[in-house]
């Protein structure tokens, strides 16, 4: 029929993937609902290493496991003196106009020199047509014309800024340092976030950042802000989801492009000190990528 525009495979697929990812999330909501009904062994083991875990330490108890590659926006959390984590993911990147983008392993390690302070060292390994949807690396990449491969390293810190109290929020500081070690950039990268953040009343969670790259691109000199804002919404004691805005808005640069995304999130804690979890996103605009997804894990020692 002539009047009828033919949508596009990368639409369908979209159009598809929303339905089925709410449906996800109510039939989560429903199983958690139908557990309460039943003792479950593993969910009553879960509980008692949960209370032991909250008892441990100086008599206030350690929060549970929070990881900085649940959502693009980081956690407003450190990881704790003397405790040590690590996070790995990997992400598919559906880029619009150029090859799609494959990136592992996403490390980042992470380890509390003090309740207030953390130092942070990553690596990572990425192939295809550019993009950047991860929180943790991000820098200048955007959809390029041609097919690439890079390797990275990331080294810095975090440092705690302010505890909530009633409306005034916990606050965070990530200052570190983006070095290429393969590839066709040579130029470190240097990013300065802010985070902060509220538990609601109800057990919510919302969490907000703004990001700043000093961003250097085959010698275009040019910044980035990176404003992004996260509410996470515990569904059972295991479970959680989340559903999160994040753009990435160049200035000075030769080719500028300001992709924006919208991104939900499961997320299931194993224990209190092992994490999994999956988070998808759309394309708002046309400068950013049609689709992504990525899938990662957090463990704390």
């Amino acid at each position: 029929m002539p009047q009828m525009q033919i949508l596009s495979q990368d639409v369908r697929h979209r159009i598809v993937l929303i339905p089925c990812f709410i449906l996800l999330i109510v039939l989560l909501g429903n199983t958690c609902a139908f557990a309460q009904d039943f003792a479950n062994p593993f969910q009553d083991s879960f509980r008692e290493n949960l209370q032991e875990f909250q008892s441990e330490g100086d008599g206030e108890g350690e929060e549970l496991l929070e990881t900085d590659r649940d959502s693009f926006t980081p956690a407003t959390t450190l990881v704790g003196r003397n405790r040590f984590m690590i996070e790995s993911s990997y992400s598919f990147i559906d880029n619009r106009a150029t090859a799609d983008t494959n990136s592992f392993p996403e490390l980042l390690t992470r380890y509390g020199l003090s309740d207030w302070f953390e130092i942070r060292l990553g690596w990572n390994f990425e192939a295809g047509g550019g993009g950047e949807i991860s929180g943790v690396e991000l820098g200048a990449e955007e959809e390029i014309g041609s097919f690439e491969r890079e390797t990275n390293v990331i080294y810095g810190f975090k440092v705690a800024v302010s505890e909530q109290e009633e409306w005034w929020p916990e606050s965070a500081v990530i200052i570190h340092a983006d070095t290429p070690t393969s590839g066709p950039n040579t130029a470190t990268q240097f990013v300065a976030g802010y985070v902060f953040g509220w538990i609601l009343p109800n057990q919510w969670t919302l969490d907000s950042a703004l990001r700043y790259v000093a961003a250097n691109d085959e010698g275009d000199h040019f910044n980035q802000w990176a404003p992004s804002v996260v509410l996470k919404v515990p569904v059972c004691e295991r479970w959680d989801v989340h559903a999160e805005y994040f753009g990435i808005f160049s200035d000075n640069r030769a080719n500028e492009g300001n992709p924006q995304y919208f991104s939900p999130g499961i997320h299931y804690l194993i224990s209190p000190e092992f994490e999994i979890g999956v988070r998808t996103g759309w394309g708002l605009n046309q400068d950013a990528a049609n689709f992504f997804s990525n899938v990662g894990v957090g463990v704390r020692f």
